[in-house]
């Protein structure tokens, strides 16, 4: 891409990724008018780490448009901890927009993402192997013509140890 190409400002990089959730079905049906594929990846994304990395990644080579679903903060802390996300959704939906191989990105507030998978209704969607084939996303994506891809996870990364590891030099 020529500099000229690109847009002006990260802020205005960042914004050509973001999809309000109610934006959704029209971005779905429009992509789909062009043919294109969608495949969908979904969590918090809290401290990307190299194994978040390679998941997305993995799942960008699974179709043609990849569409990352980030869990707001009060989904977060609905089945995480009161104390988590440790970076709010703003700060998470920038990283994650910032990265050239996510197409889109957007958020839902429920703990799971089924209600925005039915809506999406995604060729593929992508998941961890701690997940399995029958994650509870698996009913909605093959009711709606999908398939859910495994993707097997880099040991030893994870938001959790990371924060663990801080914890412990603050000691």
């Amino acid at each position: 891409m020529l500099l000229s190409e690109k847009a002006k400002t990260f802020k205005e990089s960042i914004a050509a990724k973001l999809v309000h959730p109610d934006q959704l079905k029209t971005l779905c049906e429009q992509l789909r008018r062009e043919g294109k594929s969608i495949v969908t990846l979904n969590g918090s994304f809290d401290l990307l780490h190299p194994g978040h990395l390679e998941m997305i990644y993995q799942a960008s080579c699974q179709g043609d448009v990849l569409l990352m679903l980030l869990n707001t903060d009060a989904s977060i802390k609905g089945y995480k901890s009161p104390d988590r996300p440790i970076n709010p959704l703003e700060v998470r939906l920038q990283h994650i927009a910032a990265l050239q191989m996510v197409n889109y990105v957007s958020w839902f507030n429920e703990l799971d993402p089924i209600k925005v998978l039915g809506i999406i209704k995604p060729d593929v969607h992508c998941n961890g192997s701690e997940y399995g084939e029958n994650c509870i996303e698996a009913p909605v994506v093959k009711e709606n013509g999908g398939r859910i891809h495994i993707i097997q996870l880099i040991g030893g990364y994870s938001s959790t140890n990371m924060i663990k590891k801080i914890q412990s030099l603050c000691d």
